[in-house]
């Protein structure tokens, strides 16, 4: 132990300074040990072996203490520097870091602060504007688009928006609070609000209109006249046209282009097995009706006939079923007869028929001289009907009785009937029977080679 203190007991070693001072070392200094090396170096060999033995008895926190010591003593300034700097750059990023901070907590609490409408309702007040409004309908059942035909009627109405003059509109708010009662300051309040508009919306209801036709030489211009017809028909409107026995490319071709709103549907009868197709066509028809419970008025309209726009205006108004008398060309072409009801107002009271053959009929009227409401094929409880059997047209009955027995289907008696228009006064409906069965056309009515001249230009 005493051979141990002995070794590490520093002696102190008189240096002379270049001034002419005497420097002297404490002993109690701890750097003392690496102040001489040259005198370290003297007396390195004899205490290498008493050195390196004293190292591994001292303990690790003295032998760590005495190199941090060194390396302070080695490299004082670079330390210090270092040292400067990091504060230097935490001082000079700290100030910006905060009003980073501060901005962007004051624009999170704005952006959840709702706004104030003081100045909104100021504004309005310094600066009232009217409106007024009208509505006009569409007339074009081609410009409008409905995804679900079996919904109540929807118009889609144009809104001409335009400004009145500040002084009217102030006269006419002023009327309105003395209807309410305001006076006073109330009275400003109200001033800067815009008066409530008040739409006058009347659903229209859905016309099916179902038309039967088949493979003919003037079948592309029954087509296209009646098409154009009810493209003039304010919406909505559903054409349904049945083909027999398959669809035609150029039936299918000529409804694309016509702009109105349709489904093309098939009848597959066997039309070597039937008396007339016009009865199978209708029933397809009522199937696909009932079927999709579509909600409208429902009309049987032959593509040979004439229809006047107010009758599709008539057919909206029919609560249950429609009637209204038909002009009839006869197939001699040399007479024309009026066929249909007789009516005191909207009350059916009798018939007038001038065929005598067809006098013991129950209703006399033509497939196109009537309308009903779909609901009485797919809801028979709202009419008080019993659905024994589904109402459709036979083909079992005599030719000019399928008429009759199909109005009985769907009424009792002229008590539920509706006579259109008032008194039954006028004619809306023609039926012209201008077939020509064996006339002999150009395919699809194209001409793939030019005519023969017959008359020559004069040179």
């Amino acid at each position: 132990m005493a051979q141990f203190r002995r070794t590490l007991s520093p002696s102190i070693h008189d240096r002379s300074i270049p001034n002419g001072d005497v420097f002297s070392v404490p002993a109690s200094s701890p750097s003392h040990k690496f102040s001489s090396p040259l005198s370290y170096s003297s007396s390195a060999a004899p205490q290498a072996s008493s050195v390196i033995s004293s190292i591994s008895v001292l303990p690790i926190s003295v032998v760590m203490s005495s190199v941090r010591a060194f390396l302070i003593g080695v490299y004082p300034s670079k330390a210090l520097r270092s040292s400067e700097r990091s504060k230097t750059k935490l001082q000079v990023w700290k100030r910006p870091l905060l009003q980073f901070l501060l901005c962007f907590v004051l624009g999170f609490l704005i952006g959840f602060t709702p706004f104030s409408m003081e100045n909104f309702s100021t504004n309005l007040a310094s600066k009232p504007q009217g409106f007024a409004v009208e509505l006009k309908s569409i007339p074009t059942n081609a410009e409008q688009d409905f995804s679900q035909v079996g919904n109540r009627g929807r118009t889609i109405e144009t809104i001409k928006m335009e400004r009145t003059k500040n002084l009217g509109l102030k006269v006419q708010q002023e009327k309105e609070a003395e209807v309410l009662g305001v006076r006073g300051e109330k009275m400003d309040s109200l001033v800067g609000l815009s008066p409530v508009k008040i739409l006058d919306f009347v659903p229209r209801k859905l016309l099916i209109v179902v038309t039967p036709t088949y493979n003919r030489a003037f079948q592309a211009f029954y087509l296209n006249r009646l098409a154009h017809t009810l493209r003039l028909v304010p919406s909505p409107l559903l054409w349904i046209v049945v083909e027999m026995p398959a669809q035609t490319m150029e039936t299918a071709e000529l409804l694309r282009k016509t702009g109105v709103m349709y489904r093309h549907l098939v009848c597959e009868k066997n039309v070597t097995d039937i008396k007339d197709r016009g009865i199978h066509q209708r029933n397809t028809a009522l199937v696909h009706i009932e079927q999709h419970h579509l909600d409208g008025i429902v009309y049987f309209a032959d593509d040979d006939n004439v229809y006047t726009l107010e009758l599709f205006e008539q057919l909206r108004k029919i609560r249950r079923f429609g009637t209204w008398p038909v002009g009839m060309l006869q197939h001699s072409k040399s007479k024309a007869i009026l066929e249909g009801p007789v009516c005191n107002r909207s009350q059916v009271i009798g018939w007038h028929t001038n065929e005598k053959s067809k006098r013991l009929r129950r209703f006399h009227v033509d497939m196109s001289g009537f309308a009903f409401n779909s609901t009485v094929l797919w809801d028979p409880q709202r009419w008080h009907r019993l659905a024994l059997e589904p109402i459709r047209q036979l083909d079992t009955v005599k030719e000019g009785f399928q008429e009759t027995t199909f109005i009985q289907q769907v009424v009792e008696d002229e008590s539920q009937m509706e006579g259109l228009p008032n008194d039954c006064s006028k004619i809306m409906v023609w039926h012209m029977h201008l077939e020509a069965p064996e006339i002999t056309y150009p395919p699809q009515w194209r001409l793939e080679k030019n005519l023969d001249v017959v008359v020559p230009l004069r040179k």
